[in-house]
């Protein structure tokens, strides 16, 4: 068995105040995807963002308190991949690869556009590039976990008021059509759907009102996996005893195994 854990944790200082890391120590992952770090990695200085037992991994972005991404994995990776060469990717830490033998696992997040129109005009603008990154990942001789922060819905079962979110950013047609043109023509593969078709169960939630508590939420945080991978997926856990930030940890089981040494 292999365990894939992938959270946005909107600030990974903030979720150590939320006791995101004594979380993370129980659960016995073999990768630990995170998004939205939004921290520079001198100011993690505490040995509770370099959990024991790990390999550790941070992409910044530029700008403070902003963005980023972190990887911790049990197996030294033999490659570790921070930039694209391209800029709203590798200014802000969106993207972050590691490759062992045979697979490899991207922790990657997603631009908003939920803040304006010039943030969605950012978001529609990094899909068909990032897209072409897509096929470009699935004409290689590996598999590939992408753990992300999509900012984006699939389908109506993807979050509770689909209805009246279907001109808001995150549920837009160009949107959906995106992931449609990633799962259809790229072969890409939602393993979190192979494994269930239950409704109500989303990975963020609203600030403002009683959006937790009622869960009127979203499934935002998802694995595509490359097809060799399709069937792999033994369970799922969106984990909600805990509130670490908006976004809930999302945890998938596969059955696979690598054989690398670990730390």
């Amino acid at each position: 068995m292999y365990r894939v854990i992938t959270c946005n944790t909107n600030g990974i200082r903030a979720a150590a105040r939320k006791s995101f890391f004594t979380w993370l120590a129980e659960q016995n992952a073999d990768v630990v995807c995170i998004q939205e770090i939004k921290a520079k990695e001198v100011q993690l200085t505490d040995s509770v963002f370099y959990p024991e037992g790990y390999h550790c991994y941070y992409n910044e972005a530029d700008r403070p308190g902003y963005s980023g991404t972190a990887i911790y994995c049990r197996r030294q990776p033999d490659k570790v991949i921070t930039r694209l060469d391209w800029d709203i990717v590798d200014s802000e830490g969106r993207y972050l690869q590691v490759d062992f033998s045979g697979l490899s696992v991207v922790s990657l997040y997603v631009p908003s556009g939920s803040a304006s129109p010039i943030a969605q005009g950012r978001k529609d603008g990094f899909m068909e590039p990032f897209y072409d990154h897509m096929a470009a990942l699935r004409r290689k001789r590996r598999e590939f976990i992408i753990c992300a922060d999509w900012n984006t819905c699939h389908q109506n079962i993807d979050l509770k008021n689909w209805r009246s979110n279907r001109k808001n950013s995150g549920f837009m047609p160009h949107e959906r059509e995106w992931l449609d043109r990633i799962y259809n023509d790229l072969k890409w593969v939602d393993i979190f759907r192979e494994i269930t078709d239950e409704p109500d169960l989303y990975t963020w939630w609203s600030n403002r009102g009683q959006a937790w508590a009622n869960n009127v939420g979203w499934r935002l945080d998802y694995m595509l996996a490359t097809p060799g991978l399709s069937g792999k997926g033994l369970r799922q856990s969106i984990y909600r005893d805990e509130r670490f930030s908006d976004h809930a940890p999302l945890t998938i089981d596969f059955d696979l195994s690598l054989d690398a040494p670990t730390v």
